[in-house]
C-alpha cells in the first residue's frame, strides 16, 4: 500500500466523519469537498455525478409533496393510526408492518416520522416499551427502501440488473419477500424474548415521578382536506403505473420490446404526472409545496447523495483495477462478503442509493458477470438489503426522532454511541434479510 493510497483513503474516511459530526446536509458538502482535495491536491480523476439517482429522488419528493399538501399523508396516517389503535396488542408487529409499507408506497423512509407519536402512545396504553416497537417500526422504515418500486435504489438496482438477465418482476418479488419476512422475524424476537413490561422500566418511573411522561389525549386533529383521499389513489394508481410500465419493458416480460421512455425517465416522467394530477383535481396552492417537510427532507437527501456518491464513485473508480481483483477473489470464494462491505459501507454513506451506485458496479466486473455468464448475479440480489445499516450510527433522523418522540425514556442512546435501541433489531434484520436472499434469489432467479 503506497502512500498515495493512503493519503486517498485518510481524506476519503476524514470528510465523511466530519459530515457526520456536522449532520445533516454537512454529509453532502464535505463528499463536494472530498471530491475536491482528492483531484485537485492529489490528482484523481473525478468520478461520475449521480444525475440519475438525484434526478429520481426529485420527482418522488415532488409527487410526495404534492400528495402531503392535499392532505394524502395524513389520510394514510390516520388509517394506520386506526390500525394500530385497533390492535394495541399486536403492536410489535403492526408498527413495522405500517411502516415498511409506508416506505413501499412512499419511495422514502421519513414517512415514519408521522407515525411514531402513535406507536409511542399505543404501546404505553399496553405497558410495552416503546423502544420495542419503535425500534423494529424505524428499522423497517429504512429496509423497505430496498423493495421500493419507486425508490432511487431499486430504480438502480434493476437498471444495472436486467441488462445482465434478471427481470424487474423477479427482483422485486424476492425484495420483497425477504425484507418483510426479515422485519416480521425480528418482530416475533422481540415479542418472545424483548424485555417489553414498562412498568418495570426504572427511567420510566422516575419519569413519571418528575411529570415528564404526557396521558394520551383526544384527537384534536380537523377535517382532511377535501382532496386528501383523492390524492391517495391519484398517487397509488401512479405507482400502480411505474411498476406496470417497468415490468412491461423487461426483457423477461417483453410486452414493449423497443421502450421510448427507458425506465429512469419513467418514473421521474410519471411521477411529475403524478403531482400535476394531484395539483389540478385537489386544486392545490401551489406556493406552498416549498414548504412541505417531506419536499425539504427530499431535497437536503439529494445534496448528501450528491456529496457521498460522487465521492464513492472517485474513490472506486480510481482504485477499479485493485477493487476488481480483491473483490473477485473474496466475494467469488465467499459471497456473504458482499453484504459485509454494503453493510459498512452505507452506515457511513448515509444512502441506500449512494451505496450501491459506489459499490455494486464494481462488483459486477470484478465477477465477470455478463448476459451470458450470470450465474453469480445472486449474489448481488442478496446482498442488496445490506445497503440498510443507516441505523448504525445514532444520527439518523428517524432515529433521533424517535428518540425524542418517547417520553417514557425506554429509547435511547448509551454513553457509547453503538448501544442504542436500534442496533440490535437492525443488525438481525439486515442478518435475515441476506440469508433469506441467499436461500429465495438463486431459486426465483
Amino acid at each position: 500500500m503506497d502512500i498515495s493510497l493512503l493519503l486517498q483513503l485518510a481524506v476519503l474516511l476524514g470528510v465523511i466523519f466530519l459530515g457526520v459530526r456536522l449532520g445533516g446536509l454537512a454529509i453532502g458538502y464535505t463528499g463536494g469537498l472530498g471530491v475536491a482535495v482528492l483531484a485537485l491536491v492529489l490528482g484523481m480523476e473525478p468520478g461520475k455525478v449521480p444525475y440519475d439517482v438525484i434526478l429520481i429522488i426529485m420527482a418522488v419528493i415532488s409527487a410526495i409533496a404534492a400528495l402531503q399538501l392535499a392532505g394524502g399523508l395524513d389520510y394514510l396516517v390516520r388509517a394506520a393510526e386506526r390500525l394500530l389503535r385497533r390492535n394495541p396488542k399486536n403492536i410489535n408487529f403492526l408498527a413495522p408492518t405500517v411502516t415498511y409499507f409506508l416506505t413501499i408506497l412512499a419511495g422514502t423512509g421519513h414517512t415514519a416520522f408521522s407515525m411514531m407519536p402513535v406507536i409511542v402512545e399505543v404501546a404505553k396504553s399496553e405497558n410495552i416499551r416503546p423502544s420495542a416497537p419503535l425500534s423494529i417500526a424505524v428499522v423497517a422504515s429504512q429496509i423497505a427502501i430496498t423493495a421500493s418500486p419507486v425508490s432511487a435504489a431499486v430504480v438502480f438496482m434493476s437498471g444495472m440488473l436486467e441488462p445482465l438477465g434478471v427481470s424487474y418482476p423477479k427482483l422485486l418479488l424476492v425484495w420483497l419477500a425477504t425484507t418483510y419476512t426479515a422485519c416480521m422475524l425480528v418482530a416475533l424476537l422481540i415479542n418472545l424474548f424483548g424485555n417489553l413490561d414498562l412498568s418495570k422500566s426504572k427511567a420510566y418511573q422516575q419519569r413519571l415521578a418528575d411529570g415528564l411522561v404526557q396521558t394520551h389525549k383526544a384527537d384534536g386533529r380537523g377535517e382532511l382536506p377535501a382532496g386528501a383521499r383523492t390524492s391517495v389513489w391519484i398517487f397509488f394508481g401512479g405507482v400502480v403505473a411505474v411498476v406496470l410500465y417497468a415490468c412491461a419493458i423487461s426483457p423477461a416480460v417483453g410486452w414493449i420490446e423497443k421502450p421510448v421512455l427507458p425506465r429512469d425517465g419513467a418514473i421521474v416522467s410519471f411521477m411529475m404526472i403524478i403531482a400535476s394530477l394531484i395539483v389540478m383535481c385537489c386544486k392545490l396552492d401551489t406556493g406552498k409545496l416549498l414548504d412541505m417537510s417531506t419536499f425539504k427532507s427530499g431535497m437536503a437527501a439529494c445534496v448528501c447523495v450528491l456529496g457521498v456518491a460522487w465521492l464513492g464513485d472517485t474513490f472506486v473508480s480510481g482504485h477499479i483495477e485493485a477493487v476488481k481483483e480483491t473483490a473477485s477473489a473474496l466475494v467469488g470464494n465467499y459471497p456473504w462478503l458482499l453484504a459485509v462491505a454494503l453493510f459498512f459501507a452505507s452506515m457511513l454513506l448515509y444512502s441506500q442509493a449512494a451505496t450501491a451506485k459506489a459499490i455494486m458496479p464494481a462488483v459486477v466486473l470484478a465477477l465477470g458477470i455478463t448476459p451470458e455468464n450470470n450465474s453469480q448475479v445472486y449474489i448481488l440480489v442478496a446482498s442488496f438489503a445490506a445497503v440498510s445499516a443507516l441505523f448504525v450510527l445514532p444520527t439518523y433522523p428517524t432515529l433521533l426522532g424517535a428518540v425524542q418522540m418517547d417520553d417514557t425514556g425506554s429509547t435511547r442512546i448509551g454513553r457509547f454511541v453503538f448501544n442504542h435501541s436500534f442496533l440490535i433489531p437492525g443488525v438481525l434484520a439486515i442478518v435475515f434479510a441476506v440469508a433469506l436472499g441467499f436461500v429465495v434469489a438463486p431459486l426465483v432467479l
